[in-house]
């Protein structure tokens, strides 16, 4: 466990633990035991508290209602404990598709992206015009029926002990919402799950998964290649559907919506939205609408887990927001403390919190010469306000006395390392995609070889 997060409202912290004599583990195996055994938890394993995120960077310059925030939640260190051995006991029950990304070891958001974008080149590389729709849901952890999910467990022929065990826990569920230094009343969980438990992504992932199963019985629409299904791809509970014609993608929202509303969830039409990547991109087309008449906007560029995808011939990715992101994070460092630390001390900084911002999807993402430069020229003002210098010169000397590789590079290198884990996961989706990884994996070995 991370060190350094929030302790429960019992004040214990994972460090706690890790400094504690060594009797302990061997007690909480018994405990843990035990309370396998009856299908019973301690009622403090199911109190907690919720303290509310801000959802948007910029919350404090506007308005704020209910729908703003994300309620992140803070539970007891023994449950969270107790979870890590549910989950790893008992792992082969929490086995999703493989069209789900989120949740999965060695697994992320970039490996979705790519497998997204190979599927997409694989249509529009044979001349077809691929329709994309990124569907958000509303409320999903928040939504999320117990007695729903208790069936899916028993679908899975999980055992006896474990669901009573998470019966019990569900039923005792209670929290209250942390303001500052101030707690409010406690209030019963009467569904959905806490975001922030170890268990509660695996458990989501598993409750949506039938709508994967519902699309792939669709053979004749969406894409497919083979007898791979690519008609859907999921992260979480952000959804993205695939199909060659505008009337298929309708076709397959409204499979997802029939599922959706099983699952008592239902789609926010204001946030989800629809993009054409193909020769025929630029054609206009229909309009496409949920079951209760709410339209489906079709957009320029869509937001698909924090990379910008345009509609274009191909798939083809923007970096402004990227950009952005980069000069929102130096600001905040050098605003603090441009003038009274060293430049050794700025530049870590930057390159543990700025450059990921900057790097984020690189490595799944097309990128050209021409947006590699801007980058660049990103990074090369950064560092010419650091050093307080407008000589490009000076920029150079100074990224070789402190070992700041170049964006190219280190765009490349990052390549490799994503490549080379993407052909060898054991995921049907990637294996499918495996060939051209590893082609892409050598043209940038290449690059890195001959800049060396």
């Amino acid at each position: 466990m991370s060190r350094g997060k929030a302790a429960g409202l019992d004040g214990l912290s994972a460090e706690h633990l890790q400094y504690c004599h060594p009797l302990l583990p061997g007690i909480l195996a018994n405990l843990f035991n035990l309370m396998i055994l009856c299908g019973h938890v301690p009622t403090k394993f199911g109190q907690s508290y919720t303290v509310p995120i801000p959802k948007v960077n910029n919350a404090y310059n506007k308005s704020l209602t209910v729908e703003d925030f994300r309620g992140i939640s803070i539970s007891c260190v023994l449950s969270k404990i107790f979870e890590h051995c549910i989950l790893d006991r008992y792992r082969p029950f929490f086995v999703t598709s493989d069209n789900q990304f989120g949740f999965k070891k060695n697994s992320g958001c970039s490996h979705a992206i790519y497998t997204l974008r190979c599927a997409v080149d694989h249509y529009t590389s044979r001349g077809s015009t691929v329709n994309l729709g990124a569907l958000d849901l509303s409320k999903a952890f928040d939504k999320m029926n117990h007695y729903g999910l208790f069936i899916k467990l028993m679908e899975k022929c999980i055992t006896k002990n474990l669901l009573i065990i998470l019966e019990n826990w569900f039923a005792s569920c209670l929290t209250c919402v942390k303001w500052g230094c101030t707690f409010s009343s406690f209030f019963t969980l009467t569904c959905g799950i806490r975001q922030g438990g170890v268990l509660s992504p695996y458990l989501f992932a598993l409750y949506v998964d039938g709508i994967i199963e519902r699309i792939r019985k669709e053979y004749l629409l969406g894409c497919h290649i083979g007898w791979q299904c690519l008609s859907i791809m999921l992260y979480a509970d952000d959804i993205i559907i695939i199909a060659p014609s505008v009337v298929a993608l309708e076709k397959l929202l409204l499979i997802v919506e029939h599922e959706l509303e099983q699952l008592d969830m239902e789609i926010n039409a204001r946030k989800s939205m629809c993009i054409r990547i193909g020769p025929r991109f630029s054609v206009p087309c229909a309009s496409i609408f949920t079951t209760d008449g709410r339209e489906l906007q079709w957009l320029d560029s869509i937001c698909y887990l924090g990379v910008t995808i345009i509609s274009a011939t191909s798939f083809t990715c923007s970096f402004t927001k990227v950009k952005q992101s980069f000069y929102v994070a130096f600001n905040s460092i050098f605003g603090k403390i441009g003038r009274m630390a060293s430049e050794e001390v700025i530049l870590e900084l930057v390159k543990k919190k700025c450059m990921p911002a900057l790097l984020y999807g690189l490595d799944a993402c097309p990128i050209t010469t021409n947006q590699i430069n801007s980058l660049q020229f990103a990074v090369t003002g950064m560092l010419m306000k650091i050093f307080n210098t407008r000589s490009k010169s000076v920029i150079t000397e100074c990224i070789d006395f402190f070992d700041f590789q170049t964006v190219a590079y280190t765009i490349c290198k990052r390549k490799l390392n994503f490549l080379l884990k993407y052909s060898v996961l054991n995921n049907s989706l990637c294996q499918l995609f495996s060939d051209i990884a590893d082609k892409e994996y050598y043209l940038n070995y290449g690059i890195i070889i001959g800049s060396s």
